[in-house]
């Protein structure tokens, strides 16, 4: 004799909604008009991607002399901020992908958000390698295969080709997985619209889904197949991109470390902008029930896994310069501690290794504002990291008479700032205009889904 708890580790909404509540909750913010806070919210992310307009209009009209690179810092803010968004956007797929195929329940809440993260983030992601190529109208079109009569082959050697084929594979299976996740949802807003503009457009997205039980099994293998082949894309995507450092013969870049080192890194700082992200969305509308701070305290747990991970790569490479006895080598991480660039090495260190420890006590993993400040300094520290990474191992290379010291120019900062407003516009046009929140699968893990119990004993 024994009593069954069906309920357990399966119920992740709070609240006690029933399904059509949940329904109404998600889809009213694309229902009602947004209030004066989403007017000031888009209008000061569009003014910061105005600024970045600015910055790279500038840019293509005088050319990249606006920018600080130097000799020998010619890679810079632009590879520093690409390496940075494509790491954001890892923890989409994550979410998405390894915690489905894992069975994390937790995860239903949070991943339609996430996996929209992933295309903003690689979206802006991508405008970095075209700009550092001076002229994308000319260079750019070098990275794309030409038909072979033309006698002309991209260079495999780069690894800038491998960044171009890997990132643009891990978008497009982000994409597809993302929009097979979206078919359901489109069935409900057909079914509840009301204007015959918007039941049409919802009506092709749908792709005529009925709630069958047959479009449902099709449904579950599809996303299923997706989810695998997004698994390897996650960590496939960062370690090519760590090639783009690891293959030099450069020290402080030439080490077998970095494709673990910057998967951790991209997980890591990934589930610091999500989890930014998600707080403010559950306060603004009204989504505590349905975000649950069980979730959130789930987030901090990888967070502080992932960082403790991060601050080991950092330990274990101070110990390889020096076991391995190369003097450059040794150089190299002596002067990123404590050489001109001192400052932005321990704001790294402080923000990734020291900080996130904090999350080791329960009441600040479990408490709104000191978990959204940590994540905040998190996404400072790893983008401190990318630019310790890029810039300390160019300004201080083997010649000590070509040796520069690098500073950003007005220009730079305008392209970073409206990095981050392309960023959260299409995130404030993604919350508005589609669920942030997979209808179907939120239910599946409320009250309302879970098989009726009423404490009664189950017979062998």
């Amino acid at each position: 004799m024994s009593t069954i708890d069906y309920t357990k580790n399966e119920v992740n909404v709070h609240g006690n909604r029933s399904l059509k509540e949940i329904d109404d909750l998600i889809v009213a913010p694309l229902d009602r008009i947004p209030d004066k806070r989403f007017f000031i919210a888009i209008g000061f992310t569009s003014t910061l991607l105005l600024i970045g307009v600015i910055g790279v209009a500038l840019s293509l009209y005088y050319g990249t002399g606006l920018w600080g690179n130097n000799n020998p810092v010619g890679w810079a803010l632009p590879i520093v901020n690409f390496v940075f968004w494509v790491g954001i956007g890892h923890a989409g797929t994550l979410i998405s992908a390894i915690l489905f195929l894992l069975r994390q329940r937790w995860r239903n809440g949070i991943a339609r958000f996430a996996e929209a993260m992933t295309i903003f983030a690689v979206i802006t992601a991508l405008i970095f390698p075209i700009i550092h190529t001076g002229r994308p109208w000319v260079a750019a079109v070098y990275l794309l295969p030409y038909p072979n009569q033309h006698d002309i082959w991209v260079n495999f050697n780069s690894p800038l080709l491998w960044d171009v084929f890997a990132v643009s594979t891990y978008f497009t299976v982000s994409l597809v997985f993302w929009y097979v996740g979206l078919i359901p949802d489109f069935a409900v807003l057909r079914d509840r619209a009301t204007g015959k503009i918007k039941k049409v457009i919802y009506s092709i997205f749908s792709l005529g889904w009925r709630f069958s039980n047959r479009h449902w099994q099709h449904y579950e293998m599809t996303y299923l197949i997706l989810a695998g082949l997004a698994t390897p894309l996650v960590l496939s995507v960062h370690t090519i991109v760590s090639f783009d450092f690891a293959v030099s013969i450069l020290p402080g870049w030439h080490t077998t470390i970095f494709p673990p080192y910057f998967v951790a890194g991209a997980i890591f700082s990934g589930f610091a902008m999500v989890q930014n992200s998600l707080i403010v969305i559950r306060k603004v509308f009204d989504m505590n029930d349905l975000i649950p701070l069980k979730t959130l305290e789930t987030m901090n747990k990888i967070i502080l896994l992932t960082g403790t991970m991060v601050g080991y790569a950092y330990s274990m490479e101070f110990f390889i310069a020096w076991y391995s006895g190369s003097q450059p080598e040794y150089f190299t991480f002596v002067n990123r501690a404590f050489g001109p660039y001192s400052w932005a090495y321990w704001t790294m260190f402080s923000c990734n290794v020291f900080i996130p420890q904090l999350f080791w006590f329960k009441k600040i993993r479990t408490s709104i504002i000191p978990m959204f400040i940590i994540a905040i300094f998190v996404n400072v520290g790893m983008w401190f990291e990318r630019f310790v990474i890029v810039i300390t191992s160019l300004s201080r290379d083997f010649l000590p008479s070509s040796w520069a010291y690098y500073r950003p120019t007005i220009t730079d900062f305008a392209i970073l700032l409206g990095s981050f407003g392309l960023f959260f516009t299409l995130t404030l046009l993604f919350t508005r205009f589609l669920p942030s929140i997979a209808i179907a699968e939120i239910k599946a893990v409320s009250e309302g889904a879970q098989p009726s119990h009423h404490g009664g004993e189950d017979h062998e």
